[in-house]
């Protein structure tokens, strides 16, 4: 998808727009087109950075989020990575994850990377260098498992 703007921001400096345009994608999909009814403010967001892509015309087209070790798992870990649904199958989420797994080895250079995906997507992080490292499980109705990418060497994402 060519003309998306990066833009990385901690809690504190997304502005109101930007965090509604946020908590809008994540609940137009996490709850809304998976029927999942969810608390998706789980008190993570804070201490997270954000990663928002903005299309040419202004909308938010992707979005992940990055937790320090020690929040959720022993490593850094990057969670509620969501794309557009028209910008789906564009390449777009590979690319959100290439930035994220990028700011991860920025901010913690000698540690993997995990994240508790949809097992349906686990051949999708596979491809990114993640390993399933979990037994399936339920998580608010859809089947997850844990993933782990090690630490790569120093330039690679």
């Amino acid at each position: 998808m060519n003309g998306l703007q990066w833009q990385w921001k901690t809690f504190v400096t997304l502005s109101v727009p930007e965090l509604y345009a946020v908590v809008a994608l994540r609940e137009a999909v996490f709850i809304v087109e998976q029927r999942c009814p969810y608390q998706d403010a789980d008190g993570l967001d804070a201490d997270a950075d954000h990663l928002l892509g903005w299309g040419e015309d202004g909308r938010l087209m992707a979005y992940l989020r990055v937790l320090a070790p020690g929040v959720r798992f022993e490593q850094p870990s990057i969670g509620r990575v969501i794309v557009h649904e028209s910008a789906r199958r564009s390449g777009l989420g590979r690319q959100l994850m290439q930035q994220g797994l990028q700011r991860c080895a920025q901010r913690w250079p000698s540690q993997g990377v995990a994240l508790g995906a949809q097992a349906h997507l686990e051949s999708f992080y596979g491809s990114l260098g993640f390993e399933c490292c979990s037994a399936p499980y339920d998580e608010d109705g859809i089947p997850h498992i844990d993933m782990q990418r090690a630490a790569q060497p120093a330039g690679a994402a």
